[in-house]
């Protein structure tokens, strides 16, 4: 099927990084969140993304000016009804994921993929709460969406290959590069990701080394860009305890067990950029 309008569901950092690059591809884009303020809030964060590529020459005026025009806002599900292709990027939490679904399969046309941005969580028991389970898959863009270029795609145990065909051709339009993984818990990206950043957090709590020297290490022994503890503040540090939470239950396995040092974060509400304050200052 052809892909024209796309609604992002959740205008956070993932939604709105979504939303915008959908704009800059040429689909017209509805996103939408629970509130007016968390709507404009992630539309200013596009407005300012845009803004910063303009600046740098790496985008023209006018392009940015189409891009704003192709969004709309909203704060109904229901906005959904003429909507080709969803893309659902709320909170982490399973029960939150199925009533956003069960409304989007309610509302959006028969024909309309439903595509979750979920880190980790099962995409065969997402598409259960809905009546097109073969019509729900996995997208899970990368952050900063407008910079990362990988988009796995998560086939559920229901997804049908002509679902999986259409995401593929629309992450490419997007500039992505989409890769296709199994529904286990974490996927690859995170499977691989968070033991490390665990990891990285247990050396802290033992008081192996420093943030910036296990950061330090990481970055110029190993060539990463961003350092464990960084990303992780990055990510957000209660989404990071969600995914070790999730993936402890999927395998039964230990070594997916989250570092109490994180938990203590977690609880603190040391979160991480978005609160100020994680294993880094941001305020």
């Amino acid at each position: 099927m052809a892909v024209k309008n796309i609604m992002v569901v959740g205008a956070g950092q993932m939604g709105s990084g979504i939303a915008q690059v959908a704009a800059q591809a040429g689909y017209s884009v509805v996103l939408h969140d629970i509130s007016d303020d968390l709507v404009q809030k992630g539309l200013s964060g596009i407005r300012k993304q845009l803004d910063k590529a303009v600046s740098k020459g790496k985008l023209e005026e006018a392009d940015k000016d189409g891009a704003l025009d192709r969004i709309q806002t909203t704060t109904s599900l229901e906005s959904v009804k003429d909507r080709d292709l969803v893309v659902e990027a709320v909170v982490e939490n399973m029960d939150i994921k199925a009533k956003v679904f069960g409304e989007l399969d309610k509302n959006a046309p028969s024909s309309a993929i439903l595509a979750t941005n979920t880190s980790s969580l099962p995409i065969t028991r997402i598409g259960a709460t809905t009546n097109r389970p073969s019509q729900v898959i996995g997208m899970h863009f990368m952050n900063p969406v407008p910079v990362m270029k990988l988009v796995e795609v998560i086939n559920g145990l229901a997804t049908s290959p002509e679902v999986t065909a259409t995401v593929k051709e629309v992450a490419e339009q997007l500039g992505k590069v989409p890769v296709e993984c199994r529904d286990v818990p974490g996927f690859v990206s995170n499977r691989v990701l968070m033991v490390m950043i665990n990891e990285a957090i247990w050396e802290l709590y033992e008081g192996v080394a420093s943030v910036e020297g296990i950061d330090s290490i990481m970055k110029m022994g190993m060539n990463h860009p961003m350092g464990p503890l960084a990303l992780a503040d990055l990510i957000g540090l209660d989404t990071v305890l969600a995914i070790l939470n999730v993936m402890l239950e999927g395998y039964n396995d230990p070594k997916y067990r989250p570092s109490p040092l994180l938990r203590s974060y977690v609880d603190a509400g040391w979160l991480g950029r978005k609160s100020g304050r994680g294993f880094y200052s941001y305020e």
